[in-house]
């Protein structure tokens, strides 16, 4: 599942599929390794929910929510599907079987 990167809540972590910005602030997102594939994750947010501080290959850098929302990323953690048929419960692509 995508989503933009400022939906990231404290803790998570997830990866880049996609940077929608142009000019100035692509150059700088691009510097500061925000390219596909890169892994983030949200470990601050101000009281007002702007700026928000994530840490990139190392590095807390702090970004402000009108330039995070042009960050799609996908969630490091398997989808949390549950179908329960009486036998299996399906969590993502993995079975678990009642005993």
């Amino acid at each position: 599942m995508e989503f933009a990167l400022c939906d990231l809540k404290v803790g998570q972590s997830s990866r880049v599929v996609s940077v929608n910005a142009r000019g100035d602030i692509l150059r700088r997102l691009l510097d500061i390794g925000i390219v596909n594939g890169t892994k983030i994750k949200c470990v601050l947010k101000s009281p007002l929910g702007d700026p928000t501080a994530f840490l990139i290959r190392g590095a807390v850098i702090a970004l402000r929510k009108e330039d995070s929302s042009n960050i799609m990323v996908k969630s490091e953690l398997p989808s949390l599907v549950v179908s329960d048929n009486g036998t299996d419960i399906t969590i993502g692509r993995s079975k678990c079987h009642r005993n």
